[in-house]
């Protein structure tokens, strides 16, 4: 939370701390914070107007946390197909299961400060992406003012429907209105394209396919049997 990737960004630490506190006193040392970090996830879809899956349960926490390492796991906003394709790779995920997760950002919002450079400082020749929806990119000029370093300036990542999980983000893409580079990027490829149409069009399948790599994700570097510990406080190690 400490990084500068989802630093002021990343909130809901006082939910993941109240579920632990209401859990220890009924089960003291059974459920790990990362259970209810993957928990909190499919019910924060849930609750989006998305949909329910089956989490599987049975992680420990691990004992080292480093704010550094978001630096060399997490994709950044201006990644292309290929970097994208290859930072999910290293985590054992496929392109398709990369489309799949990137339509989490069909809620939630994003800094100005996070996409600026496609409004006015994108190459040596244009100021703009020329990727970006002139419309689209007319109004985020209007919401995040050149030059601005003011890190409370915020825009919804799917403005049709910025709290609902659907295949919404889907459609952004195809009317060439993806927020970030990373976004916009699917659809660079005829095969990330054709995906990212196929879930435009049909907003269940798109909810099948996020369901299963989302478990498929909660299950990467996962500690079981005697590893690390089960945290008695999500915020330190026991």
């Amino acid at each position: 939370k400490d990084s500068p990737i989802n630093n002021p960004s990343l909130e809901g630490f006082d939910i993941i701390d109240n579920a632990k506190t209401r859990l220890e006193a009924a089960c003291k040392g059974v459920v790990s914070c990362a259970d209810i970090i993957a928990f909190a996830a499919r019910d924060s879809v849930q609750m989006s107007q998305g949909f329910r899956y089956e989490v599987p349960a049975g992680r420990r926490d691990g004992r080292v946390s480093l704010s550094s390492e978001t630096l060399t796991n997490l994709p950044p906003p201006t990644f292309n197909l290929g970097q994208l394709t290859q930072n999910f790779a290293r985590k054992g995920l496929t392109q398709e299961d990369m489309v799949t997760l990137s339509g989490a950002h069909t809620i939630g919002q994003a800094h100005c400060t996070s996409f600026s450079s496609r409004l006015y400082s994108f190459n040596t020749t244009m100021s703009t992406d020329p990727s970006l929806d002139a419309t689209y990119a007319a109004q985020l000029k209007q919401k995040c003012p050149q030059g601005s370093t003011d890190t409370s300036l915020v825009v919804d990542m799917d403005p049709p429907s910025p709290t609902t999980v659907d295949s919404s983000y889907y459609k952004n893409l195809v009317a060439n209105r993806g927020l970030f580079e990373s976004d916009q990027a699917l659809m660079s490829s005829p095969v990330t394209a054709a995906q990212v149409r196929i879930f435009s069009a049909n907003d269940a399948n798109f909810k099948l396919k996020f369901a299963a790599a989302m478990v498929k994700m909660g299950k990467i570097n996962v500690l079981t049997g005697t590893s690390g510990e089960i945290r008695s406080n999500c915020r330190v190690i026991n």
